[in-house]
């Protein structure tokens, strides 16, 4: 069969596209671009998590914010080289504990307003990051430490 015919075989053809989508936007991204979505990812969980609050949705406020501190554990946090990047990769490195401290307290107590506070925290990071998108792509030589390059790319 083709086509999707009942409610569930479309789901699964939405996620499979979705899933695509999302593959082939990562495989195609530059590192700069990479940090973009994962923190495009972690505002998105944050806002999922305070929606399932409102509506007291348990099971779907502990998947989105188990999904927010992976970004920020996983994706941001580990992506940083604290060796090379200086200050700003270790202002970076407490900034995201915090940030994962009041997720986690956030999910114990149902607490909307810490799930704000650290889309709060992040956002001038976020827009930082996407403000030095041109240099990022226009320098082949950075003049700094970069927070986020890895371990072998300071070393060259």
């Amino acid at each position: 069969m083709m086509f999707a015919r009942t409610r569930s075989e479309t789901n699964r053809a939405t996620d499979l596209y979705q899933l695509v989508q999302v593959d082939t936007g990562v495989a195609g991204a530059t590192p700069h671009q990479l940090v973009a979505m994962l923190f495009e990812g972690f505002g998105s969980a944050c806002s999922q998590a305070r929606g399932a609050m409102q509506t007291g949705n348990v099971q779907a406020k502990g998947l989105a914010i188990g999904r927010a501190v992976r970004i920020v554990e996983e994706g941001l946090r580990a992506g940083l080289n604290l060796d090379a990047g200086g200050a700003l990769a270790h202002d970076l490195n407490d900034l995201y504990a915090y940030i994962t401290l009041r997720l986690t307290q956030a999910n114990l107590h149902c607490n909307e307003a810490a799930v704000a506070e650290c889309q709060r925290l992040i956002g001038p990071v976020q827009e930082a990051w996407a403000a030095i998108a041109p240099y990022s792509a226009a320098a082949s030589q950075p003049a700094y430490a970069h927070p986020y390059t890895t371990r072998d790319e300071s070393l060259q």
